[in-house]
C-alpha cells in the first residue's frame, strides 16, 4: 500500500514538473541538429563547417515541446467549442 502511494506521488510530481517546464519554456532545442538549425559537416582537415538546413526545425534550432503542443490543441478546441 505504501509503495503504491509513493509511486503515485512520484508520477504526480513528475507530471507537475513537466507542466511547469512547458509553461515556463514552451520551446526546446531541436534534437536532430542540437539547436544549431543545420547539420555540422567536417572537411578533410577535420574543421567543422555548416552543413544542410535542418528540416525538422526548419532551420530555427527550436521545436515546440510535446506537452505544450497538446495544451495548444486542447485550448484551440476549447475556444472553438465555446464560441
Amino acid at each position: 500500500m505504501t509503495l503504491s502511494l509513493l509511486a503515485i506521488a512520484l508520477c504526480l510530481l513528475l507530471t507537475l514538473g513537466y507542466v511547469g517546464v512547458c509553461a515556463a519554456s514552451p520551446f526546446g532545442r531541436c534534437r536532430k541538429c542540437d539547436g544549431l538549425g543545420f547539420a555540422l559537416k567536417h572537411d578533410r582537415k577535420g574543421k567543422p563547417k555548416r552543413g544542410k538546413h535542418c528540416r525538422r526545425c526548419d532551420g530555427h534550432g527550436i521545436r515546440i515541446r510535446i506537452g505544450r503542443h497538446l495544451y495548444n490543441l486542447w485550448a484551440r478546441t476549447y475556444r472553438s467549442g465555446t464560441r
